[in-house]
């Protein structure tokens, strides 16, 4: 039987936003001196002008707008690539001498290959054996000549390299330029694709994104210091713009390495002197959260622990209360959105649910209300002339708290006769208010819902958010919890 929604709503597909916008809304900061300043920031709406514009005293020359327009078009192209860059290289800081390569020939013999490498000096006996044991690279069409194809290593025989990756900061470099918005749980991970190699006259035809169809986020490029000119490596994002790098052409004294998103494609110019030879990497995204490969897995004694629970609850939609704080505004983001930041206790029982096959699902609840999975919870604004407000019911709404407002209408003019009860009162009518604001706003209480509670006989810890709200004239703090609601079926 498939697992059926919580409250009835679709929900929404969990994506990791990778990259941060800004956007101006024409607002002006402004000291008390009257210099610019970072303290206050003040919108004033347009005022029309009705009168005919001057005109300047000194006539621009058209060279003076040529190059305004020429420099605000460099800015724009320069912000543009700044704003989402799809590239980033850089050089492993080690000793090339210590780099070897072992392998495995058709013949079962195990060699090593020692680096730097210069074939115009000096042939290596072993690099004559890994080229005749590659293969032709699998893009057609483009190397005409069979003695100038691009080779690969194949992946049925033994390599390995006393270069790991895993050892470099690189995986941390590719992050904080292509992935700077990954949300925390999130982890890259490298697992080595191939070993290419080619040689003088070869060139590699463009490979496209759809020949890496694994799951990758981004390549890995690390070319290896065996000396050649040419080769340059294109390489062109999904809107057609491409960068090239040059690799430094093999240079003994240094390792280069260049990285790309998984939705580039790349070629490699042709390689007029030398050999180039270079390993690919490709990059995976990893998290704790709602994955087809969690990090985690729970125990086989917390799993006979909740099995008992779910079978005495077929049939129906029960819901635990999570006990971490996560720090999020829940008006701002829904419930589901907290998925890949599970942490502790929350994402034990999360990832023991998708052991059982079940469909977790995260809701905002408040006061005995529960929000759908597809909205965020709204409080609204205090709408002074409702029947039910306290300006309405004969209360003054002046900017202070209830008890200095229930303070104010103490006497004998009192609406119904006694302090304890003017408080009261006032108490009932913010609560029916903020009721009412909250239904509006789409949450439903848990009867209409259907869901049943399954907590301790002494209720723990929650987990606790907080959402701003005027009432009265006065900023508030809605408390808003979150549950893990599932349906067993």
């Amino acid at each position: 039987m498939h697992p059926r929604s919580a409250l009835g709503s679709p929900t929404p597909s969990a994506a990791s936003r990778l990259s941060d916008s800004s956007r101006s809304d024409g607002s002006r900061k402004f000291s008390r001196n009257g210099s610019v300043s970072s303290e206050f920031e003040i919108e004033r709406p347009l005022k029309m002008n009705t009168s005919s514009p001057k005109r300047p005293g000194v006539r621009r020359r058209q060279s003076e707008y040529g190059a305004e327009s020429a420099l605000r078009a460099s800015v724009s192209r320069l912000l543009t690539a700044k704003a989402r860059p799809f590239t980033v290289t850089g050089h492993i800081p080690m000793d090339p001498a210590s780099l070897v390569l072992f392998f495995r020939s058709k013949s079962g013999i195990t060699h090593s290959l020692d680096f730097p490498i210069n074939i115009d000096y000096d042939t290596p006996p072993a690099l004559e054996v890994l080229l005749a044991a590659c293969k032709p690279h699998p893009t057609p069409g483009f190397d005409v000549y069979p003695d100038r194809e691009t080779l690969f290593y194949p992946a049925n025989l033994p390599l390995t390299a006393t270069l790991e990756i895993a050892n470099h900061p690189i995986l941390d470099a590719v992050r904080n330029a292509l992935f700077p918005a990954l949300p925390m749980g999130h982890y890259l991970t490298a697992l080595r694709d191939k070993l290419e190699v080619m040689v003088t006259g070869a060139r590699m035809a463009p490979q496209p994104r759809t020949l890496r169809n694994d799951g990758r986020v981004a390549t890995i490029c690390v070319t290896l210091p065996v000396h050649h000119r040419g080769g340059n490596m294109i390489v062109r994002d999904a809107e057609g713009t491409e960068e090239k790098f040059f690799g430094g052409g093999g240079k003994p004294s240094e390792v280069h390495w260049t990285a790309f998103l998984g939705e580039c494609e790349y070629e490699v110019e042709t390689i007029q002197q030398g050999c180039r030879m270079s390993f690919t990497y490709a990059v995976h995204l990893k998290t704790y959260g709602a994955a087809v490969d969690p990090l985690i897995t729970p125990s086989e004694y917390f799993l006979d622990l909740l099995s008992p629970v779910l079978s005495l609850s077929r049939g129906r939609k029960v819901a635990f209360y999570l006990t971490q704080d996560y720090g999020v505004n829940p008006s701002e983001g829904l419930a589901e959105s907290l998925v890949p930041h599970l942490k502790g206790s929350d994402s034990l029982l999360y990832h023991a649910l998708k052991v059982y096959k079940l469909a977790p699902e995260l809701h905002w609840a408040a006061g005995g209300y529960v929000w759908p999975i597809d909205r965020t919870v709204e409080c609204g604004n205090d709408v002074l002339d409702s029947p039910t407000s306290l300006s309405s019911m004969g209360f003054p709404s002046a900017f202070g708290s209830p008890a200095r407002s229930a303070k104010s209408i103490r006497g004998p003019m009192s609406y119904y006769g006694g302090p304890e009860e003017d408080d009261v009162e006032i108490t009932k009518i913010e609560a029916h208010n903020l009721r009412m604001r909250v239904e509006e706003s789409g949450a439903i209480p848990l009867s209409e819902a259907e869901i049943f509670i399954l907590s301790d006989w002494v209720p723990g810890p929650l987990a606790k958010e907080r959402v701003y709200f005027v009432s009265n004239g006065e900023l508030e703090k809605l408390i808003v919890n979150v549950l893990l609601v599932i349906y067993v079926p």
